[in-house]
């Protein structure tokens, strides 16, 4: 391992990533199951490719959790985070507390003294930001009820480990002795170290108070002096360097790094540098969460599984099921609907990588044998792993089995109103078409396969109904035998085929009208035999296009007349693209040679109507002829 030092580690674990994601990703895996797999295959367990400087990659990849709450930081302005006060206190401090004090009542019973239980209970009560956040980005859940639900539990446990750290000693077994390799191997020194508690506190408070000072009065006009070198990587370097030097700082107070650039996100929110923070740190986060993942799969200690195994299944079993019990009945008590607390129950059921600082401080501190500590840790690494694997279940088998499934027999009485429009999925462009049909007065069936946001729009007075639309009795439920039109609006494009497919196949009358992302979707789309189909960006790119050149002082009669033919020439191109798409070569070479021909189109449109200056309708000539008449 030493032959190759830090190049041949980079090239084990980037060969780790490359090859282990994709293949994941493409199973429906996800890909931080695939990371966590690469982390096993080339852990000391399978190949050996890792071996004990492991866990010393491990804590540089924790950094990619630091900049991962950053990002998150910078996404949420002050006052909605002030909104989120509720359920990070309420349900994240009922989490924590009655998780840890059942896991102590288990320790308790199991013979383990009330330091030792209450200290085990407070750990494994917090659960993974990394695993958890990464994987709801990724599935599109974040901005859920149950993702946002789960996200204020996470902030709250992020929040929790400083007083639990601070806790922790007065916890210590007087009777717990370790030697001086365990002592020295676990051993961390802080600034602040033998100060008194009321000094600690002062320090604590005034370092939090200057990442909030600087943030708002500092941090900003440095940025601006370094945007004006125009030196894209100086700018890349401060960036960086803001995110560490904050961890750092926090660090060497004993807070937790994560919570500190987190602080330092709010804070910068609202900066006019936001988004260029966000694009020079989103790579090295990618990337080191990525290394993170690996880590944890490359740490889990399989000889001491295999040693034990019993006792690893009863303890791993034993955590999870405590959580899902937990994570339940709170969803239930906060009023949560099903599949919301489905999502927020199984996403939360896992030890989180706090865990692994928290039973090292126990260790240096007296509180925890190293006998009782290993076990744990292993069960922690391996309830995160499982976490994809949970929320996959609760995808594929849980959710259309029961909260699907109470959903729709509850709505199939529901759906009692028979219209010649059913329009399915009701986000941002179906409740734009269905709106603007209601003004008309046609009224159609709206189905939308959010949960939340169908209650949402129930109680805004909108008849809107919760199920999948690709299921062909709930389109008989809502009256798709003598519906005439069938408007697919919804945004993911294979859920669209899905539901043309259920529509053609059993009720091929209706007269199908698809939304579409662009011309790929589009292509398939002409391939099923749907005539009429949206592109979502289409209309607004041309009338944004349209008015650009009405402010650059072109006629509106014109501009509008040119809007028409580039619309009706475009759609045209599309279906004669749409025949060479199996052809990558010779799609790319017909669709140049169409945009160049369209370019000539609308340039000989021009020069022809600029022969004479007075055709066509302008607005601002209009009104001027109007007044002159008048006057």
């Amino acid at each position: 391992m030493e032959e190759g030092g830090f190049f041949y580690q980079a090239f084990v674990y980037l060969t780790a990533a490359v090859v282990s994601v994709p293949i994941a990703k493409k199973m429906g895996l996800g890909s931080v199951l695939g990371y966590l797999i690469a982390g096993i295959i080339i852990g000391p367990f399978v190949i050996g490719l890792v071996g004990e400087e492991g866990q010393d990659v491990m804590h540089f990849a924790e950094f990619g959790v630091v900049m991962m709450l950053f990002l998150i930081g910078l996404e949420l302005q002050p006052s909605l985070l002030w909104k989120l006060r509720g359920p990070i206190l309420g349900m994240g401090g009922l989490q924590v507390s009655v998780t840890a004090v059942i896991i102590m009542i288990v320790g308790l019973v199991l013979g383990y003294s009330w330091q030792t239980s209450l200290a085990i209970g407070l750990t494994l009560a917090l659960s993974s930001t990394a695993i958890v956040l990464q994987t709801l980005n990724e599935k599109g859940l974040t901005k859920t009820t149950g993702g946002q639900n789960a996200f204020s539990v996470l902030l709250f446990q992020d929040i929790a480990v400083i007083p639990i750290l601070a806790f922790m000693p007065l916890l210590a077994v007087e009777t717990i002795s370790h030697s001086a390799a365990e002592v020295d191997a676990h051993h961390s020194t802080t600034l602040i170290e033998g100060l008194p508690i009321w000094a600690q506190t002062l320090v604590i408070i005034a370092v939090v108070a200057s990442i909030v000072v600087a943030g708002r009065y500092i941090i900003s006009p440095i940025f601006r002096f370094i945007a004006q070198t125009r030196l894209r990587e100086i700018f890349t370097a401060a960036a960086l360097l803001l995110v560490i030097g904050i961890a750092l700082l926090m660090t060497q107070v004993g807070l937790s790094p994560a919570l500190g650039t987190f602080l330092a996100g709010v804070v910068l929110a609202q900066s006019e540098y936001r988004h260029e923070l966000e694009t020079d740190i989103e790579p090295f986060k990618g990337l080191l969460l990525g290394l993170f993942f690996i880590a944890v799969g490359a740490s889990i200690d399989f000889n001491l599984i295999i040693s034990d195994p019993i006792l690893i299944t009863q303890l791993v079993v034993a955590l999870i099921a405590i959580k899902l019990i937990v994570l339940f009945v709170l969803g239930k008590f906060f009023k949560m609907g099903l599949d919301s607390n489905l999502l927020f129950t199984f996403s939360l059921a896992q030890g989180g990588e706090f865990a692994f600082v928290l039973f090292s401080y126990a260790l240096q501190n007296s509180v925890l044998e190293t006998s009782v500590i290993n076990p744990l840790i292993a069960s922690v690494a391996v309830t995160m792993a499982l976490t994809p694997l949970l929320m996959l279940v609760n995808e594929k088998l849980i959710q259309p089995r029961f909260g699907t499934k109470e959903q729709e027999e509850k709505e199939a009485d529901e759906i009692d109103e028979k219209s010649k429009i059913i329009i399915a999925g009701f986000g941002r462009m179906g409740s734009i078409v269905g709106r603007f049909l209601q003004a008309n007065g046609e009224r159609a069936t709206y189905l939308d396969i959010d949960p939340d946001n169908v209650d949402m729009l129930r109680k805004m007075g909108l008849k809107v109904f919760y199920g999948d639309a690709s299921r062909h009795d709930l389109l008989h439920a809502a009256g798709a035998e003598d519906a005439e039109l069938l408007l697919v609006t919804v945004g993911e494009s294979d859920k669209v085929f899905e539901i043309i497919e259920t529509a053609k196949k059993h009720f091929p009358h209706l007269k199908i009208m698809s939304r579409a992302e662009g011309w790929a979707d589009s292509y398939e789309l002409i391939e099923e035999g749907i005539n009429d189909i949206y592109r979502e960006s289409l209309d607004t790119a041309l009338r944004m296009a349209a008015d650009a050149l009405c402010k650059l002082g072109h006629r509106r009669f014109q501009t509008h007349r040119a809007l028409k033919i580039f619309r009706k020439h475009d759609e045209k191109y599309v279906r004669e693209l749409s025949e060479m798409r199996h052809d990558r070569k010779e799609l790319i070479r017909g669709a140049k040679q169409r945009i160049e021909d369209l370019e000539n189109l609308m340039l000989d449109e021009k020069q022809n109507l600029g022969k004479n200056k007075d055709v066509g309708w302008d607005s601002t000539s209009l009104r001027e002829e109007f007044k002159e008449g008048y006057e």
